[in-house]
């Protein structure tokens, strides 16, 4: 009884067409011109990106040679540093372990330990973190 419905039709072969493998080839082409800028603009991006130490939420607080933030006046402690630091130059502090910009190394270290030390939800957390991620 089967037999007497029609086969239904096969389907077309998948076979490009030579305009539509130039169509792929021009979209593909556009993505990687757009793609590349944007890479680069976040790479510059995240080393522009600036870090404060301590992060505004414990502004008046000191860091201790380990990187916690410990009260003002604290015997060992640093204050604040006067400015963030720039992601580019806790990359490199972080990398070869040179001093951070303005600080002698023993402060630098303190602030770097702070830094390895930021969490979520931290001033300089999303920066620090970028400085993580690895690029292509």
């Amino acid at each position: 009884m089967d037999d007497d419905l029609p086969a239904p039709p096969s389907a077309p072969e998948r076979v490009p067409t030579r305009r539509r493998v130039l169509v792929l080839g021009a979209v593909g082409a556009s993505a990687v011109v757009s793609i590349r800028p944007a890479l680069a603009q976040s790479t510059g991006s995240v080393l522009n990106c600036e870090i404060p130490v301590p992060d505004p939420g414990h502004a008046g607080g000191y860091i201790d040679a380990e990187g916690k933030i410990v009260p003002s006046g604290t015997k060992g402690a640093f204050p604040a540093s006067s400015r963030p630091f720039k992601g580019e130059e806790v990359k490199r502090a972080l990398a070869d372990g040179s001093s951070l910009p303005g600080v002698d190394s023993e402060r630098s270290r303190a602030y770097v330990n702070y830094i390895r030390r930021l969490q979520r939800g931290q001033g300089g957390f999303t920066c620090f973190a970028s400085l993580q991620m690895p690029r292509a």
